[in-house]
C-alpha cells in the first residue's frame, strides 16, 4: 500500500462484531487521527453510538471510542475510505453489496469480517466481494480467528488473521487494527483463513447440542478434534493450507467458538439440544447464528469435492429435521474403524 496508514475506515454493519471492530480500528488509530464510522441499518442505534458513545443491544454499557461516529446514510461513511469493512450478515451481503456498489471508494481495501458460505452458490465471502464489486483479489482481505466480540470490547487481549493473496495489504490492514489488546498477524492462505472460520460455526452447533444434552468433556473434545480434522480436509481441497487450520483462524477459533457460552453457534446448538425449533432459536437469540445458514452449504460444497465430513453431515440432518437431537451424539463417531490422520478418507 501507497497510504502508510489507513486515515478513513468504514465499517458496513452495526452489529456485535462490526461495532467492536469499529472500536479496535478507533482505538489502534487514536494517536494518529483516524476517523471510524459505522454504517448502521436503525437511525436510533447511530443516534445511540454518536450521543452516548454506546451500543447497548450488542454490547451493553462498553464505551466506544469518541474518534468512532455512526450513520444510516451508507454514501456519508463511505465516503474516501481507505478500507472498508465488511460486518453485514453472511446471507445478505450480495444485496447489500448491489447497493452500495457505486458508493465504495474505487481505491478502497476490503475487509471481510463475515464467516459464512452463501447458500445456493457455496461462495466465499471474498468471492462474492469479488463478483460483485469487480474487485482485485490483491486489495480483498478477510479477517478470522478467536473473535468473541464481546471479550475484544471488554478489551480483553485476543489474536487474530488478517489474510490477503498480497502480503502487504495484509500488513496494512494488520498496522490499522492493532490495538493493545488486539493483535492481528497475517497470511497469504484466504481459502483455508476463510474456510477455518465458516466450519468452525457447523461443529460449534454440534458441540453446542452435545452439551445440551449435558454430555462430558470427552466428547465435546472428540467432536471438536475431528471437527478440526473434516474442516482442514475441504480447506486443502479448496486450495488452502493445512498449516493455517492448526493456527489462530483453524484451531484457535474452533476452540473457542466451541467452548464459550458467549459464542451465538455453541448457544444456538444448546437451545436446539432444549427442543427449540430453528425459528424459536432465532427469536431467543435476537441474532445470527451463521452455521444454521451455512451449514448445508459446506455440505454441498463438501461433496461436490468427495470430501467426508460426517460431523457436517449429521448437523444437516438435525437442522432438516432427518434426525433428532438426541441421535446426534451417537452418531458423531458412528464410523467405520481407521487410522487417525487429517487427510483420511
Amino acid at each position: 500500500m501507497n497510504i502508510p496508514h489507513a486515515t478513513a475506515i468504514a465499517v458496513l454493519g452495526a452489529g456485535s462484531w462490526g461495532t467492536t471492530f469499529a472500536k479496535v480500528a478507533a482505538d489502534a488509530g487514536a494517536s494518529r487521527g483516524t476517523d471510524v464510522r459505522v454504517w448502521a441499518r436503525r437511525a436510533d442505534a447511530a443516534e445511540e453510538i454518536n450521543t452516548k458513545h454506546r451500543n447497548t443491544r450488542y454490547l451493553g454499557d462498553i464505551a466506544l471510542p469518541a474518534n468512532l461516529r455512526a450513520s444510516d446514510d451508507a454514501a456519508a461513511v463511505l465516503a474516501g475510505a481507505q478500507l472498508v469493512v465488511l460486518a453485514v450478515p453472511a446471507q445478505t451481503l450480495r444485496a447489500q453489496l448491489r447497493e452500495f456498489k457505486d458508493l465504495v471508494p474505487k481505491d478502497a481495501v476490503i475487509l471481510s469480517l463475515m464467516k459464512g458460505l452463501e447458500v445456493g452458490t457455496d461462495a466465499r465471502m471474498s468471492q462474492v466481494i469479488a463478483e460483485e464489486l469487480d474487485w482485485p483479489e490483491e486489495r480483498i482481505a478477510v479477517l478470522s480467528g478467536p473473535n468473541l466480540a464481546m471479550e475484544i470490547a471488554r478489551e480483553e487481549p485476543t489474536a487474530s488473521v488478517v489474510a490477503c493473496s498480497d502480503l502487504a495489504t495484509a500488513g496494512w490492514i494488520a498496522s490499522a487494527c492493532t490495538a493493545p489488546y488486539f493483535r492481528p498477524y497475517t497470511n497469504t492462505d484466504v481459502v483455508g483463513t476463510e474456510i477455518g472460520g465458516i466450519v468452525k460455526n457447523v461443529i460449534a452447533l454440534a458441540v453446542g447440542i452435545c452439551e445440551g444434552k449435558q454430555m462430558g468433556d470427552n466428547t465435546k473434545a472428540s467432536v471438536m478434534t475431528r471437527g478440526l480434522a473434516e474442516t482442514t480436509r475441504l480447506a486443502v481441497a479448496l486450495g488452502g493450507k493445512t498449516e493455517t487450520l492448526f493456527g489462530l483462524s483453524g484451531m484457535g477459533d474452533l476452540i473457542a467458538t466451541c467452548s464459550s457460552s458467549l459464542s451465538r453457534n455453541h448457544t444456538a446448538g444448546r437451545l436446539l439440544a432444549q427442543g427449540l425449533s430453528l425459528d424459536e432459536v432465532t427469536a431467543t437469540m435476537q441474532q445470527t447464528a451463521e452455521g444454521i445458514k451455512s451449514a448445508q452449504a459446506v455440505l454441498d460444497r463438501a461433496t461436490q469435492l468427495g470430501v467426508s465430513m460426517p460431523i457436517t453431515e449429521n448437523v444437516v440432518a438435525v437442522l432438516h429435521g432427518a434426525i433428532s437431537v438426541d441421535e446426534l451424539g451417537p452418531r458423531l463417531l458412528a464410523r467405520e474403524l481407521k487410522a487417525e490422520g487429517v487427510h483420511a478418507p
